[in-house]
């Protein structure tokens, strides 16, 4: 540490964030040279349909566990507590919803980019609008997402910031366009075990520092870290059960229901079932990440000056925080750039040029390499950008995932939707994002609640409240509901124009496009009239003597 605070990696830190840079570039490259040796574009793309559920689900987590949660949710829980804890409810249904309705659905139309059902269900133009607004939400978000960690490197050690962006982004293109997308499950598995070790041990030190569990948990009790739960079923209000566990729900499905780098990864199981089994599997998975990011709030205030500052004595830990944050980093970004390769391959181009085989995975490789010279041109444009602007950008990525949702929603669930109505009904969730979004990030005000110092008595300031009216009430909803409010708003606005229009008939839908919610309800329904007649009928009563 020098005069001014400021504190630097060891040898051991270098090397232990050097060694997974090339552990990650080895996977990729392994993956280059053997097998089929990513010569068609069904292995670089959808790795042969022959993965795992085990792997699957690990890279299912990992594509969205990003840099932004590993530092942001152990933030949230320092400055305002365990509430945040209760956005795991919210997995159940988030993953129970896709494993039984959109997995089945797209595995059977042999899909090879989500968006192709959006043609077979409506038409070529419903498709290109899905793909284009994907691509836009994405190359926002790889940006961000490679600078964020990046940024807080050089804060806190002096770390060089454009060795760390392109370090980060040079090794995740390579692995990317020379091993497809079976090296970026792999590195996605390799890359969640750096994850959690690297979360488990500034746990384990971490609790060590403050002097062992029970004084640990005496500290974060007093100091009004742990929360109870919130019913209050004010939609204003930043983080309830009924934000987080509800409005969460529709964020998930966004997330992993129709988003192409996760359906990407389903279609590349070996059979529906494992598919199906490895979407289950994501639901531990999330759990222990969620549980491993909410107790490293409980025990430090931000993330890395926590571990720049009380770690020091311990070389080496502070390296493998840094690799489990760009672990984080690389999973999100090596997904992001496989994803917007296929779907600008298989939505943009293979429609309308023809080439052979080995041309089209050519080009599939060198889009991903394109797109990952994108993501640090984007780097550097966030770079350009003050704090508030770089907090709209991140905004912008979930704001997006709401009316992609909807627009999926509104083709599986409603039959007599038609292109026109999907067309307007996506049109009008976007002006919704954007509106709401944007406006209440312009019209919030800095908040209120103070953050306690660690050996605090007092409990965290209570919200108020009273409920904003009007525009500043729409403004002030909770971020949580923004999925659930742009979704809807594509399904309502799709099915008014659609009849406005005239209805699809039934005969027009392609066979299985759309899910059949009556006859599978009706089906349910007849199995719990027969489950509770067999468990009322006097061969099945149980005579008490």
């Amino acid at each position: 540490m020098d005069p001014t605070g400021q504190k630097y990696f060891t040898i051991i830190d270098y090397v232990i964030f050097a060694l997974l840079l090339v552990a990650s570039m080895a996977i990729g490259l392994y993956y280059a040279f053997t097998g089929g040796r990513q010569s068609t574009t069904q292995e670089f793309m959808y790795a042969d349909r022959s993965m795992k559920c085990l792997p699957l689900s690990l890279s299912l987590m990992a594509t969205f566990q990003s840099a932004v949660a590993i530092i942001g949710t152990p933030a949230e829980v320092y400055a305002n507590g365990t509430q945040y804890w209760f956005i795991g409810c919210c997995y159940i249904l988030g993953l129970l919803i896709p494993a039984h309705i959109f997995i089945p659905m797209f595995y059977r139309l042999h899909l090879t980019s989500v968006y192709q059902y959006l043609e077979l269900r409506f038409c070529k133009a419903v498709r290109i609008c899905g793909t284009v607004t994907f691509i836009f939400q994405m190359v926002i978000y790889m940006g961000v997402g490679i600078y964020t960690p990046a940024l807080a490197l050089n804060a806190v050690t002096g770390f060089h910031l454009w060795g760390a962006v392109l370090a980060t982004g040079l090794v995740c293109t390579l692995y990317t366009a020379l091993g497809g997308l079976k090296a970026v499950v792999w590195t996605d598995v390799f890359q969640t075990v750096v994850m959690f070790t690297g979360q488990l041990a500034v746990i384990i030190v971490g609790v060590h520092q403050a002097g062992g569990l029970s004084d640990a948990w005496v500290k974060v009790r007093d100091g009004g870290r742990i929360s109870g739960i919130d019913l209050n079923p004010d939609p204003t209000v930043r983080h309830t059960f009924w934000t987080l566990g509800v409005g969460g729900v529709f964020l998930m499905l966004s997330l992993y229901g129709v988003n192409q780098a996760q359906v990407q990864r389903y279609l590349s199981s070996r059979t529906e079932k494992e598919a199906v089994m490895s979407c289950y599997m994501v639901f531990p998975c999330l759990q222990v990440a969620l549980m491993l990011s909410c107790l490293m709030g409980l025990v430090m205030y931000m993330v890395l000056y926590f571990v720049m500052d009380m770690l020091q004595n311990f070389p080496g830990l502070p390296g493998l925080f840094v690799a489990c944050l760009f672990s984080a980093s690389l999973s999100t970004i090596s997904s992001a750039f496989n994803s917007l390769a296929t779907v600008t391959m298989v939505d943009l181009i293979k429609p309308h040029y023809s080439m052979t085989e080995a041309r089209a995975t050519l080009l599939s490789k060198m889009l991903a390499l394109s797109y990952g010279i994108i993501c640090v041109a984007m780097a550097y444009v966030v770079h350009l950008m003050n704090s508030s602007v770089l907090q709209a950008a991140l905004s912008i990525f979930g704001m997006v995932g709401g009316p992609l949702l909807g627009l999926f929603c509104l083709g599986i669930f409603f039959p007599c939707a038609n292109s026109i109505g999907a067309v307007t009904g996506l049109a009008a969730g976007l002006v919704m994002a954007f509106w709401v979004g944007i406006g209440g990030f312009l019209s919030r005000m800095p908040s209120s609640v103070q953050v306690l110092p660690f050996n605090s008595t007092n409990t965290v300031l209570a919200i108020s409240t009273s409920i904003p009216a009007g525009l500043n009430g729409l403004y002030s909803l909770s971020y949580m509901w923004y999925s659930a409010l742009n979704s809807s708003t594509v399904v309502l606005i799709g099915l008014i124009i659609s009849f406005m229009t005239g209805p699809t008939k039934g005969d027009d839908v392609a066979s299985g496009t759309v899910y059949p919610v009556m006859r599978t309800a009706q089906s349910l329904l007849h199995k719990l009239v027969k489950l509770s007649a067999c468990c009322t009928s006097p061969e099945h009563t149980v005579r008490w003597s």
